[in-house]
């Protein structure tokens, strides 16, 4: 199963769309998937429903973080890290339109929305594009890291 396949798994599964991108690179990094849940729960959303930063771009930048990120004090270490946030965010603009939750939702509203999650139906399901972004962020990060090595 690819990375992208695992995380629009975890996502039908109920997981948020942060949780699931880094989910499926647990394995691979040495991290427990039990923490990744916890660091990641906050981000679905767009960041605990206020729709802003996509969930599963958040959790792209996470596993960018911890396959990546090494000394934070390192000027050339942060230079490399957010050149590289700035071409995956761009890339997946690109292939999706925004990396905003609420424009990739088509919502009009700005700002937060009810903190209450909506229930995980078919409906749900089928009306939204969240279990497709999650495979796109994993697969577009698992392509990135395998570049770079």
């Amino acid at each position: 199963m690819t990375k992208g396949e695992l995380a629009k798994k975890y996502f039908l599964e109920g997981y948020n769309c942060s949780q699931s991108v880094l989910l499926a690179f647990c394995d691979d990094l040495g991290f427990d998937k039990s923490t990744a849940e916890m660091i990641s729960a906050p981000f679905g959303g767009g960041m605990g429903r206020l729709r802003e930063v996509c969930g599963a771009v958040s959790g792209m930048f996470m596993v960018l973080g911890l396959s990546k990120g090494e000394n934070s004090t390192d000027r050339d270490n942060k230079k490399h890290i957010y050149t590289s946030v700035q071409k995956l965010a761009e890339e997946f603009k690109k292939e999706n339109g925004s990396i905003i939750c609420r424009e990739l939702l088509g919502l009009r509203t700005k700002g937060r929305d009810n903190p209450e999650p909506q229930e995980r139906t078919e409906n749900y399901y089928r009306t939204r594009p969240c279990a497709e972004l999650c495979k796109y962020a994993a697969e577009l990060i698992d392509g990135f890291l395998a570049a770079e090595k």
